[in-house]
């Protein structure tokens, strides 16, 4: 399905990820209040510089399971002792549904990564 908006996409999802995907959006928009959002392999995008090219995002999905939040490489090494209690990829960490997002967590992986780009 091609989603509009991504609250089409979020409000697509069952109550509890739909939970979890608005706790992702609203830490990644308060650490980055101007960041651009749009969809990247139609999931939620968020440009963090103006004209952001992919790896100038950080992008967020829902399953059934977890939602996924996709910051960086560089973000995910920066962040690993914190993150060592999430199953990870190289560039992404998942969230279990039914556990509270770390919110402080994301959003102080977003500003980093917007220090990065912006330096």
């Amino acid at each position: 399905m091609n989603y509009k908006t991504i609250d089409e996409y979020i409000n697509s999802f069952p109550a509890p990820v739909v939970k979890a995907l608005a706790e992702l959006r609203a830490a990644i928009l308060k650490a980055v209040p101007d960041a651009e959002e749009l969809f990247n392999y139609n999931i939620p995008a968020f440009g963090l510089v103006p004209n952001s090219k992919r790896d100038q995002q950080i992008m967020m999905a829902g399953y059934a399971k977890h939602v996924g939040l996709y910051p960086h490489p560089t973000v995910m090494e920066h962040f690993a002792s914190e993150l060592r209690d999430y199953k990870q990829g190289k560039g992404s960490v998942q969230f279990p549904i039914g556990k509270p997002v770390p919110v402080n967590l994301v959003i102080r992986m977003v500003k980093y990564r917007r220090k990065m780009l912006e330096s």
